[in-house]
């Protein structure tokens, strides 16, 4: 059995009024978002990751082995490097130059910076100006990736999800959906901590990404303020459940807030 439910949301994120039209069934979701829509979401998540600075569109943290860019910090790997982490940065080049961006040859392959150490030294290179050069001009298009993977989400949760709680993921993802604080949350959550369906996001065997929260979130009440609670839960077990050499527990009191920002 299908069910269809189409209709225009209003959707606020921060002061605008938006309108989202969406179309929601078992196999397939649709949903339209302007370019200033579009734009405000980018913004957002630029706000998010890395302040709003146009330095932190190029980052390389402390403790990592991979290059964190663009408004989501999507990650790179050098040559050689398979972490634990979905790369998603070599998507989201191929997507930019898909839409017309002018993206360099050398940014279609493994990160060039094989360190930290070395990132930080090319750090006001005119290759590393080049990269933020593109990055701080796509904003928008690069919203447009984040919605998409979001979009795309949903079966693949679907497909991964125990069979008892694929009604409760499917029913919290639709009503997140029609609420534009929803809206934003998925789309945000998505590229901070993944969907949730990728065998080696795993720590002690539990996962932290959306699909873990929608089957944690309850059923019932304001649907963007119940997101952002399951959300601290799930990332308070992945600090519990991470390795201590990693020290994640310094990285959520921030999580924390920026889940429960959901709400607002």
């Amino acid at each position: 059995m299908e069910m269809d439910l189409v209709g225009p949301t209003k959707m606020n994120i921060g002061s605008s009024l938006v309108t989202v039209g969406f179309a929601f069934c078992l196999n397939s979701l649709a949903f339209a978002l302007s370019d200033a829509e579009l734009e405000r979401i980018g913004k957002r998540v630029w706000q998010n990751e890395c302040g709003g600075t146009r330095d932190g569109l190029t980052s390389w943290n402390t403790g990592e082995d991979f290059a964190s860019l663009g408004i989501g910090h999507f990650i790179w790997y050098p040559k050689g490097e398979d972490g634990p982490f979905e790369e998603s940065f070599p998507k989201l080049a191929r997507f930019l130059s898909s839409r017309g961006a002018k993206t360099a040859a050398w940014m279609n392959g493994d990160c060039p910076w094989n360190s930290r150490a070395e990132f930080q030294a090319d750090f006001r290179s005119e290759r590393m100006n080049q990269l933020r050069d593109l990055l701080a001009g796509t904003v928008k298009l690069q919203s447009e990736f984040l919605a998409e993977r979001m979009r795309a989400a949903l079966p693949k949760m679907l497909d991964a999800a125990p069979g008892g709680s694929r009604d409760r993921v499917k029913a919290n993802f639709q009503r997140l959906l029609a609420s534009g604080a929803g809206t934003f949350a998925l789309i945000d959550y998505v590229n901070f901590k993944g969907e949730g369906t990728n065998p080696k996001e795993r720590y002690d065997g539990q996962g932290w990404g959306m699909l873990q929260v929608l089957e944690t979130m309850e059923t019932d009440g304001p649907a963007p303020a119940a997101f952002g609670h399951a959300a601290a839960q799930v990332l308070e077990r992945r600090v519990k459940n991470s390795p201590p050499a990693r020290n994640e527990a310094k990285w959520l009191p921030g999580w924390k807030n920026r889940v429960r920002a959901y709400a607002e």
